[in-house]
């Protein structure tokens, strides 16, 4: 048996546990630049407010319905997942992080019939340790149990947990459970078997592997099986490493002073070099790039960009960040006003499985120690605490208008609580 513990309404929920005010109002979290609307409330969605709707288009119906605005602060949504993941390790043989608000659980060893009520008491003690609800699907594959855990958010009188196991039942809700709601069918080829008259999970448990094999390939195949209740997508208790990794950002105003520039490209070379240091690796080369805004149809556009493969694989901010901000520096054009910029770590390998090279201009194991220290004091100072010097004290450059507190992250940020 598998089981899926997702979390309801990930970002405001997060929000709800240090402003209790909030329960029962309408809520909704806005990307970065407070641009559009990435999380919602079940409130807000009551009230037709969708996924990526503009923010500037709600103002006049958030102001009708006193819906609370925030801006995404990420630093108290990465914090809160890890507490939730820490109790669920504790309640589970294995977890499997699938994303920031959902995990894949390993029940190897609880009885089938204890199924059910274990479910409930994860839900029941993630809720108590973090305050964060959660839904737990629980069922034969990876597959029909994230079906279970939407289940389980569509009926609140499942109270957290449902054990999908009996055949008849899976039946039932695969009958009524939309196609393009399966994990694994996605918006192509959902579109394909609706015009097929393929309209729900169970419609397309019933059509001939054969078809399925010639229009969807394997990844088709493992869902077909899947949902006839033969695991075919195994458990991965260790996340793999990441073959890219990417900081961008588009700037709240645009940019056209090449300082501001390098400086901002020299910020997200540190965010993605201390993403690479954590899971102890290396790049071999890196990738930046600029852009003008592509809604300035009255401006000249520009997308300047270049790959540069490094005289040895690094992890290092500081050798990464001047590397990244001189390439920045040669693609900047004067009068130009760049709306986003970006650096990619690519060729990424393993740490411990790089040659070194002979004549290397770099200290490398001055380098070490230094990064050693810097990611040591901001783990246990805060955030950004020791920053190199070309990425500056600001931050990004973004509009963040409605950002409530790192309750969890800053010390000077912490609730504080007044007993009277």
């Amino acid at each position: 048996m598998f089981g899926l513990a997702d979390c309801n309404n990930f970002f405001v929920s997060c929000e709800r546990v240090f402003n209790p005010s909030l329960n029962g109002r309408p809520v909704i979290i806005l990307s970065n630049n407070d641009g559009c609307v990435i999380a919602r409330s079940n409130e807000a969605k009551r009230l037709g407010i969708k996924m990526g709707h503009p923010y500037f288009q709600l103002e006049a119906l958030i102001k009708r319905h006193d819906v609370a605005v925030y801006s995404s602060n990420y630093a108290l949504y990465s914090d809160m997942s890890k507490r939730v993941q820490q109790t669920l390790r504790s309640l589970c043989p294995a977890t499997e992080v699938y994303s920031i608000d959902e995990s894949f659980l390993n029940l190897t060893g609880i009885k089938e019939e204890d199924l059910d009520a274990f479910g409930h008491y994860v839900a029941y003690k993630v809720l108590k340790n973090t305050g964060i609800p959660i839904s737990v699907g629980i069922s034969h594959t990876k597959t029909l149990a994230k079906i279970a855990s939407k289940l389980c958010k569509q009926y609140p009188k499942l109270k957290g947990s449902c054990y999908m196991h009996r055949p008849q039942d899976i039946e039932k809700v695969l009958r009524k459970f939309p196609i393009e709601d399966v994990w694994g069918i996605g918006r192509r080829f959902s579109a394909m078997l609706k015009s097929r008259n393929i309209n729900t999970a169970y419609d397309f448990s019933q059509q001939p592997l054969d078809f399925v094999r010639s229009k969807m390939h394997l990844g088709g195949m493992k869902t077909w099986y899947e949902l006839h209740g033969r695991p075919c997508i195994e458990f991965e208790a260790h996340i793999p490493d990441k073959q890219q990794i990417m900081v961008s950002r588009s700037f709240s105003k645009e940019l056209n002073d090449v300082e501001d520039i390098k400086e901002q490209v020299a910020l997200f070379t540190s965010m993605a070099a201390e993403k690479l240091r954590k899971q102890g690796s290396v790049c071999h080369a890196m990738y930046v790039f600029m852009l003008t805004n592509r809604f300035r149809h009255e401006q000249e556009q520009h997308y300047d960009n270049q790959l540069i493969t490094l005289p040895a694989a690094s992890d290092s901010t500081v050798e990464l960040a001047d590397i990244a901000v001189r390439t920045a520096a040669q693609l900047f054009r004067q009068s130009t006003f760049y709306k986003k910029a970006g650096v990619c770590l690519t060729q990424i390998s393993p740490k411990e499985s790089v040659q070194t090279v002979l004549f290397d201009e770099i200290d490398r194991e001055k380098h070490d120690k230094l990064m050693t220290a810097l990611d040591k004091i901001n783990e246990k100072q805060g955030h950004r605490t020791v920053v190199v010097a070309t990425a500056g004290f600001e931050g990004v450059r973004m509009n963040r208008n409605h950002l409530s507190q790192n309750y969890t992250t800053d010390w000077n940020e912490i609730l504080e609580i007044r007993c009277d």
